[in-house]
């Protein structure tokens, strides 16, 4: 009898590897090697290559930035409406030059989250962008896919979420190509989810460019995501069912900024105010704790009673702001 049993268990695991090699998901092939001959291989899902490991390898896609129009002309710089391609799509944003002839240190600005209802080119960045023009920066702030001028994202909510950072990575590589601008003097500013963008450019390129961030979402994905759907119609119901569908085929660790603080090595200034309903004090505070225990180049402020713009401590901020860029300049 247990020879019997045994022969049929035999039986039965030979059947699963032959059903198995037999039906192979079409999807998942691209030269695969079974029992009953040569299949295609499994192929790797499509958002695999926006992985910070696999975006560590991205070589970034350098295009014509152009200027396409005025926005204002003001005493000391002009604003226009710029585009850029990445990934094959328009990127459109807002562009500080100062007006006089010359070459000057850059900073890419990063906005926080804003309703697609509700934007313009330029919100969430134009009034700190106006100062740092005004003292000599070239300011540059992309709009995203879906905003402004851009190209509509993709239709996948993650895929639009992940591509993020190659957005930026394209930006910045074609930033450094303009002539009025110095390569050697790019720096970040980044706001909210901004921020949390920063940090992920950072992360993935090892770069050394100096950063500010402003009230950062720096709690791991996907918890910093799944923290605002009470803020949907649904109150997150749709998305909680396509993160379940994205956790199913990815590990979300590979595009958490959890998991690749040790590969930061640019100089960070962190501002978060006690009064801020949006990005919890408590998150910014322990990433910064986390960066200070891996002896990473990092200040903190803290502003009693400033909400999630920092208001009404804005002009100290900023100032702060433009001191910690110019110190890099004096290197």
């Amino acid at each position: 009898m247990k020879s019997w049993f045994v022969a049929v268990i035999s039986s039965v695991a030979t059947a699963t590897l032959i059903l198995g090699a037999i039906f192979i998901p079409p999807y998942l092939s691209d030269s695969y090697t079974t029992p009953l001959g040569n299949f295609d291989k499994l192929k790797e899902f499509p958002l695999e290559k926006y992985s910070f490991k696999r975006l560590a390898e991205y070589v970034p896609t350098v295009s014509s930035i152009i200027l396409e129009g005025v926005i204002t002309q003001e005493d000391d710089y002009t604003s226009y409406l710029f585009s850029y391609t990445s990934q094959e799509k328009k990127v459109s944003g807002q562009l500080n030059k100062p007006k006089d002839e010359g070459v000057y240190p850059a900073i890419i600005m990063l906005r926080g989250f804003v309703d697609p209802s509700l934007y313009q080119t330029g919100v969430g960045t134009r009034n700190a962008a106006a100062v740092f023009a005004e003292n000599g920066y070239v300011t540059v702030a992309p709009d995203f896919l879906g905003y402004g001028e851009s190209d509509p994202p993709d239709n996948d909510s993650f895929a639009a979420r992940v591509q993020r950072p190659v957005t930026v990575l394209d930006l910045i590589a074609s930033v450094k190509e303009l002539d009025y601008v110095d390569p050697s003097k790019i720096f970040i500013w980044g706001h909210s989810n901004g921020g949390q963008i920063a940090l992920s450019v950072l992360e993935i390129t090892g770069a050394e460019y100096p950063t500010t961030l402003w009230a950062p979402v720096t709690k791991p994905f996907p918890y910093s995501i799944l923290y605002y759907t009470d803020e949907y119609d649904d109150y997150g119901k749709g998305l909680r069912k396509a993160l379940a569908t994205f956790e199913a085929i990815y590990d979300v660790d590979n595009y958490s900024i959890y998991s690749y603080t040790d590969e930061i090595k640019a100089p960070l200034q962190f501002h978060q105010g006690s009064f801020d309903e949006a990005v919890p004090l408590e998150w910014t505070s322990e990433f910064v704790d986390i960066l200070k225990e891996s002896e990473k180049d990092v200040s903190y402020y803290v502003y009693p009673g400033a909400d999630h713009n920092l208001r009404p401590d804005w002009n100290t901020v900023v100032q702060r702001d433009l001191t910690f860029f110019n110190s890099f300049l004096r290197e």
